[in-house]
C-alpha cells in the first residue's frame, strides 16, 4: 500500500477550508465517501507522482465548492424556497449518445442545462446580466483546452468546453457519492460501495441545493440534467424528483462496455502509469449490465411510468436527432419552436465531435468473452429491443 502524504483527509479539509475562508461543512454525509475515496486511491489506483497531486488538488477543489454553496446558503435562507421545477434528466448508459442528444437539447432557450464553468466555479451564483460575460468563462475554457495536452485524444472521445453542458456527476462528486472518481482512477472497492451500499438520498438532496444555488440569480428554464449514473440510483433520482421527464438512451451492451473502456483508458492514463484495458473492461462489464437491469426493474416495478420517460435507440440518434428530438418534445407535451430547432441544427452542424467514428475502440480490446457476456445482457436487450451491433469495428 502506499502512503500518499497529500491524500491524508485532514491535509485536504485544511487546504480547502484555508483557500475559502469557511469552515462549515453542512450536511456530513460528504464524509464517509471521502474515507472511501481517500482509501481505494492509496491501496488501489497506482497513482503516479502526477496523479497524486490531480487527486489531491481536484478533492480539494470539490470540497471548496462544498463549502462555499454551504456558507452562501446560510446567508441566503431565501434559497431553500426556490423552486426546482421537475427536470428533463438523460439517463441512458455512456457512450450510448447521450452526450450528443444533452448538447442539442441545450440549445432550447426554454431549458437550462447546468454549464460547465457554473458548475465547476459555483460561487458566487451566477447573474442573469453577467450569464454570457463571466470572467469566469475564460479561465474554465483555459482549464479545459489543456486537457488535450494533458490527455491527448481525450477531445476526440468526450467534447470539453466552459460553454457546454456538464453532468450531474460533477455536482455529486462534492458529496463524495459520485462515478466520475470511478470513472477517472481505479478504485473499485469504492465503485462497489457507490453501486451496491451507498445511501444516495443525501447525494440528490445536495445535487438539489446545487441546483437551486446555481438558480440564485439567473432562474433560467426548466432544468436539462444528464448522467449515466442516474441509472444505478433511480429510487433515489425519483424520490428527490418524483415528476422527472426521464429519457433513456440505449445501445448494444458490448459497444457500450468496449466504448467505456477505452475511455477510461485513455483517462487513467494521466493520473496512473500503463492502465489496463482489459482489466477496467472486466470491472466495468459489471457495472453496466447491472446498471441496465436496474432499468428494467424500474419499469417493470413502475417505478418509471411510460408518460414520463422516452426511450432512444442510438441507432435512432445517429440517423436522424431531430427526428428523435421532435419524438421527445411531443412525448412531454412541450413546443419545440423554430428559434430552438435552429439553435439546435447550427450547433450540430458546427460540431466535429458528433461525426460517427471519431472515437475509434474495438470490443477485441477488451479481451471479454463475447457468449457469456452476451448472455448476462439478454434481458435488458429484450426487454428494451436493443439489436446486436457488429463487434468487429
Amino acid at each position: 500500500m502506499m502512503a500518499l502524504g497529500a491524500l491524508d483527509k485532514e491535509v485536504l479539509i485544511a487546504g480547502a477550508v484555508t483557500a475559502t475562508g469557511f469552515a462549515d461543512f453542512g450536511d456530513p454525509s460528504w464524509s464517509e465517501g471521502l474515507d472511501r475515496l481517500l482509501h481505494a486511491l492509496i491501496a488501489e489506483a497506482r497513482l503516479n507522482e502526477l496523479g497524486e497531486q490531480v487527486a489531491a488538488v481536484e478533492i480539494t477543489d470539490y470540497l471548496s465548492r462544498r463549502l462555499c454553496i454551504t456558507d452562501y446558503r446560510k446567508a441566503h435562507p431565501e434559497i431553500t424556497l426556490n423552486n426546482v421545477v421537475p427536470p428533463i434528466v438523460i439517463i441512458g448508459q455512456a457512450r450510448t449518445g447521450t452526450t450528443v442528444l444533452y448538447d442539442l437539447l441545450a440549445q432550447d432557450p426554454a431549458t437550462r442545462a447546468p454549464l460547465t464553468w457554473e458548475v465547476d466555479r459555483p460561487c458566487p451564483p451566477p447573474e442573469t446580466e453577467t450569464y454570457a460575460s463571466d470572467p469566469r468563462i475564460a479561465e474554465i475554457d483555459e482549464l479545459q483546452s489543456s486537457i488535450e495536452l494533458l490527455i491527448p485524444g481525450f477531445s476526440q472521445m468526450h467534447p470539453i468546453g466552459a460553454h457546454l453542458a456538464q453532468e450531474c456527476v460533477r455536482m455529486t462528486a462534492a458529496n463524495f457519492a459520485s462515478l466520475i472518481f470511478a470513472t477517472q482512477y481505479r478504485v473499485p472497492s469504492y465503485a462497489r460501495w457507490l453501486i451496491n451500499e451507498a445511501d444516495l438520498a443525501p447525494t440528490y438532496r445536495w445535487h438539489r441545493e446545487y441546483l437551486q444555488h446555481l438558480q440564485a440569480r439567473h432562474r433560467g428554464g426548466r432544468w436539462l440534467l444528464k448522467s449515466p449514473a442516474h441509472l444505478w440510483h433511480l429510487p433515489s433520482l425519483l424520490a428527490e424528483y418524483p415528476n422527472a421527464l426521464l429519457i433513456q438512451t440505449h445501445r448494444d451492451p458490448l459497444k457500450i462496455i468496449a466504448s467505456v473502456s477505452s475511455l477510461q483508458a485513455t483517462l487513467r492514463a494521466l493520473a496512473s502509469d500503463n492502465p489496463d484495458l482489459p482489466e477496467i473492461a472486466a470491472e466495468w462489464a459489471d457495472y453496466a449490465i447491472e446498471g441496465l437491469d436496474r432499468s428494467v426493474t424500474a419499469r417493470k416495478d413502475r417505478m418509471i411510468h411510460a408518460e414520463q420517460v422516452v426511450d432512444v435507440q442510438f441507432s435512432e440518434l445517429l440517423d436522424d436527432p431531430f427526428e428523435v428530438i421532435g419524438r421527445i418534445y411531443d412525448q412531454f407535451g412541450m413546443d419545440l419552436t423554430e428559434e430552438a430547432e435552429m439553435r439546435m441544427r447550427a450547433f450540430h452542424a458546427d460540431q466535429p465531435h458528433a461525426a460517427p467514428g471519431a472515437h475509434r475502440y474495438t470490443f477485441a480490446d477488451t479481451q471479454l468473452k463475447e457468449g457469456p457476456l452476451r448472455e448476462r445482457a439478454r434481458g435488458y436487450q429484450e426487454y428494451f429491443e436493443v439489436p446486436n451491433e457488429s463487434l468487429i469495428s
